[in-house]
């Protein structure tokens, strides 16, 4: 990729950071123009740009304007927000108006910066490689058909490249809110960790398996769009902070339901504090209501939850975690889900032991 014919139009309205990105981008051997404003940037934009990188936060027209405008303009190049504050309210908003990925300011690590902007080119060059193949249609009906069928293809790609696209965008956003609560951010992990290893005990098929791991990843995103600072106060909770706290799965899953592509995950976060007696919420569903992934990944979370510090109590160890997965069988936990784990979580602690050996 020839670095030197790509042009980049950077949209801020910060003089500071205009010249520190634009020299970055220079660095890097980028061509790069520059707008103080949304309207600036309409006004100058044009066909020959292979990136936008875009302020959210500007007088006038904001990021979401401006993005809502050259949607309409179908230049159908890439949009990169640049934003010093994210939230999952605009990282839903983002995705829907088709913005490309994340830029976080200061920028700190160049190296993702320019990964960054080479995936962001490569997309504008798919798509220019698209604009050319259709034209080439018009000029031969053979040609035609067996371009079709390469365009299929191409465009099955690309629809499987943007659901990893969004999913990354989303799991970025919700990374960089949970570094403020040191619970949340290693729970999500661990419990990701534990679902992937039962799936693979239980030779899930691999499409079962992303479909688990997408879920896990996100299955308590509702906690980080409510408040739910009571989780850090000692004592016990009170009824009306669980209320507060039972909400999250639902949440989760209406921030989730943009996404058609992960509508089963959206079941499965939803439903994940669930219970096989039907004793669980938000729709207190029974055993027979709920499928294996989700099973998987109510004993997996409330495993990770038994063996976590809390600040009203002593987590547990592996094995009474273990015992008490064993004792709520069939009234919490579906039994057979339960043997599987117990297995994989032994081994999994004695090959750890053998390692630290």
């Amino acid at each position: 990729m020839d670095k030197r014919s790509k042009k980049i139009l950077i949209g801020d309205d910060d003089s500071m950071v205009r010249t520190t990105v634009s020299n970055i981008l220079e660095l890097f051997g980028y061509l790069v123009d520059t707008a103080s404003s949304g309207q600036e940037i309409l006004d100058q934009v044009d066909d020959s740009y292979d990136v936008i990188i875009l302020d959210i936060n500007m007088p006038g027209l904001d990021g979401f304007a401006t993005m809502q405008k050259l949607n309409d303009r179908n230049f159908e190049i890439p949009v990169l927000f640049l934003t010093g504050a994210g939230s999952m309210d605009y990282a839903v908003k983002a995705i829907n108006l088709g913005v490309y990925d994340f830029l976080t300011k200061p920028i700190e690590d160049l190296d993702i910066f320019n990964v960054k902007i080479r995936r962001a080119i490569e997309k504008r060059v798919y798509v220019l490689q698209e604009r050319q193949y259709k034209a080439s249609l018009e000029d031969d009906i053979l040609t035609k058909a067996i371009e079709l069928e390469e365009k299929n293809k191409l465009l099955l790609s690309y629809s499987n490249s943007l659901e990893n696209a969004t999913v990354q965008l989303m799991t970025s956003l919700q990374n960089a809110m949970e570094e403020k609560d040191f619970y949340t951010a290693g729970h999500t992990m661990r419990v990701t960790e534990y679902a992937l290893m039962l799936g693979t005990a239980m030779k899930l098929p691999e499409s079962e398996i992303l479909v688990l791991r997408r879920a896990a990843q996100f299955h308590d995103i509702g906690k980080l769009v409510i408040d739910l600072s009571c989780i850090q106060k000692p004592g016990k909770l009170t009824e009306e902070e669980w209320v507060l706290i039972r909400k999250h799965p639902s949440v989760g899953a209406n921030i989730i339901q943009p996404l058609g592509f992960m509508e089963r995950e959206r079941f499965i976060i939803r439903h994940h504090h669930e219970r096989m007696d039907g004793n669980g919420y938000p729709d207190g569903l029974v055993g027979d209501q709920l499928d294996d992934l989700t099973k998987i990944l109510i004993v997996v979370d409330s495993y990770d939850a038994m063996t976590s510090r809390r600040n009203y109590r002593k987590n547990m160890t592996m094995q009474e975690a273990v015992a008490e997965l064993h004792r709520c069988s069939a009234t919490q936990f579906d039994s057979r889900i339960v043997k599987h784990f117990a297995e994989a979580i032994t081994e999994y602690a004695q090959k750890k032991d053998r390692f630290n050996q």
